[in-house]
């Protein structure tokens, strides 16, 4: 074959294999090297294309599609710094086990090493956050190779699915001339009724057998004051085992927001929201003390239960992963449980027919009960204070919508304020890495995958650093509403040790930016909002939800008077639980 004809059939039978294993969505951004693999996938009927300039806003793009879709996105770019720019959006998928499959265009081995231009060394470039990495062959027409890139392309697509799942690799090397040709492409890809994967990969749900299923069955059964806690999780169906769970022992369920726990109606009796607040109480935490933890998900966000659990020394301690991880930090687990999370709940459900003692769940459900109550009053608020931005937002969102929470101190007043929700909401945030870039990205991916309201929430700082992922939305016409809480800096280093230490403190952790985004909105198309009462707040909120479009919300606060507020709020949690339950 001639080099185009061999290029088509190399290139187009790769991304046809990845069609059939089921990746539907390619995010890319334009470049040269990676021109083949580009044509053939916008040619592909079964390849859904998404172009985003900026590869850091891309790979964050692709990640919310990933997230939402719960299957594997593709990212597509050009040699050089460009694969690079993906490298904090890989990071995050590795931590949070995310499925990306990452394509890298690469210059042939003759160019590397030599002076080309955007010939950089891609080979591992991500080291061990990828599951897998590979470099491909230099195209070749043989039917054996044929074969290959189709096998490539197949495992990839299991890898990045396979518990627990995460990114992969392929860096493509390619020579010129680069143009496929697409008039023969259809040669190489399989008709409508023969669209079967070429190599079908198949995994298991994990179980113990049946001697440690026992054992665990005997130290619940011991246990009288247990503890189901829930850290972030994504796995349809698990709401519904684990309430059953709870149902059968009367261990109350510590909630964290991204369980997706708090708003289910399986889960209702059973879940314990205001922990984070009533936890900090050390006196309290005493009396509270289990003699069994079973453990979800990645690691809650609250520090407070961060602690509350490091100080249980001698409690039978049990992580359930169903990924085989190892997600405990806490360094007290007794037991690392390697079975899926929804199947050792069922099996523990059925086995388990004694009506629970009731005592102990009623304890926790009433101090949060008062814990809850109290963090209410956050509502008499007159002036703009972010805690009680989150406390209302829950009746602002439509019923059924996609919340997307930015790290810092949105996803932890999310963990304060955010209760009671009686909306299918699902809550998204990126607390693999945990970091802050990447955010308005990820929401625009989540958005543009879902057919349901999207609203992000993000701190000022969040925002400067992914302002690039807006044009995403002009592109693509998406519709996100954005509420910005500006508060002129890093408003968590307030609320930690730093702020003890004035010297310095403004100029290394509050930043001050002086920033106001207003020119931002119009710059990418969104329309603009600067609430400055909490009836306006509402207005802006309310009336998205009725008219969804590209919306930008800022909403400026102080965080002095922020801070000032929740401490004098935590205090009168612990003041009226004290009274309540004689807690000396």
């Amino acid at each position: 074959m001639k080099h185009q004809e061999t290029l088509t059939a190399y290139v187009a039978s790769f991304v046809d294999e990845l069609t059939a294993c089921g990746v539907q969505d390619v995010v890319i951004s334009p470049g040269s090297r990676s021109t083949p693999v580009a044509y053939c996938m916008a040619e592909h009927e079964g390849m859904n294309v998404h172009l985003n300039i900026d590869e850091r806003s891309a790979a964050f793009f692709a990640l919310g599609m990933a997230k939402e879709k719960r299957s594997p996105v593709a990212i597509l770019c050009t040699s050089g710094t460009a694969a690079a720019n993906y490298y904090p959006a890989i990071v995050e998928a590795h931590y949070a086990r995310v499925p990306l499959i990452v394509l890298t265009a690469d210059r042939p081995h003759e160019l590397r090493e030599i002076g080309a231009p955007q010939a950089i060394d891609q080979l591992h470039l991500y080291g061990q956050h990828v599951k897998w990495f590979v470099e491909m062959s230099l195209p070749d027409s043989a039917l054996s190779m044929l074969h290959y890139a189709r096998t490539i392309a197949a495992r990839a697509a299991a890898t990045a699915v396979l518990e627990p799942a995460g990114p992969v690799h392929i860096n493509i090397p390619l020579r010129e001339p680069l143009i496929p040709n697409l008039a023969d492409m259809k040669r190489w890809v399989k008709a409508s009724g023969q669209r079967h994967a070429n190599m079908e990969i198949k995994q298991g749900k994990m179980s113990l057998a049946d001697d440690q299923f026992a054992d665990c069955l005997e130290l619940i059964k011991q246990a009288e004051r247990g503890l189901i806690i829930c850290g972030p999780m994504d796995q349809p169906g698990f709401d519904q085992a684990v309430g059953r769970l709870s149902e059968r022992t009367g261990f109350p369920i510590l909630a964290d927001p991204l369980s997706q726990l708090r708003s289910s109606s399986y889960c209702k009796e059973g879940v314990i929201e205001g922990y984070d607040t009533f936890l900090k109480d050390a006196t309290l935490c005493d009396r509270l003390k289990p003699d069994l933890i079973i453990r979800f998900g990645a690691m809650p966000v609250s520090k407070p239960l961060l602690l509350f659990i490091k100080g249980m020394e001698r409690v039978n301690h049990l992580v359930i992963d169903g990924g085989l991880g190892w997600r405990e930090p806490t360094g007290m687990g007794t037991h690392m449980l390697y079975c899926d999370e929804a199947v050792f709940c069922e099996g523990l459900s059925t086995e388990l027919s004694h009506e629970p003692d009731r005592e102990w769940p009623d304890l926790w459900k009433g101090i949060d009960r008062i814990a809850k109550q109290q963090l209410r009053s956050i509502h008499d608020e007159t002036g703009l204070q972010e805690g009680k931005l989150f406390a209302k937002l829950e009746s602002l969102l439509p019923n059924q919508a996609n919340l997307v929470v930015g790290n810092s101190m949105p996803i932890r007043n999310v963990d304060t304020f955010f209760h009671d929700s009686s909306k299918e909401i699902r809550i998204f945030a990126n607390r693999g890495a945990n970091g802050i870039d990447g955010t308005i990205s990820t929401a625009l991916g989540i958005a543009a995958a879902s057919d349901l309201p999207t609203v992000l929430t993000l701190g000022d700082l969040s925002f400067f650093h992914d302002m690039n992922g807006l044009l995403a939305a002009k592109m693509h016409r998406l519709q996100l509403l954005i509420i910005i809480i500006n508060n002129d800096g890093g408003g968590i280093f307030s609320y930690l040790p730093q702020a003890q230490e004035e010297r310095h403190f403004e100029d290394l952790f509050g930043t001050p930016h002086g920033l106001s985004f207003e020119h931002t909105a119009a710059l990418y198309g969104a329309s603009y909002v600067h609430p400055a009462t909490w009836a306006e707040v509402d207005m802006a909120i309310g009336s998205w939800s009725e008219n969804p479009d590209f919306r930008i919300v800022e909403i400026s606060t102080d965080r002095k008077y922020d801070v000032e507020t929740y401490r004098e709020l935590v205090k009168s949690v612990s003041r009226e639980i004290r009274a309540v339950h004689y807690v000396e």
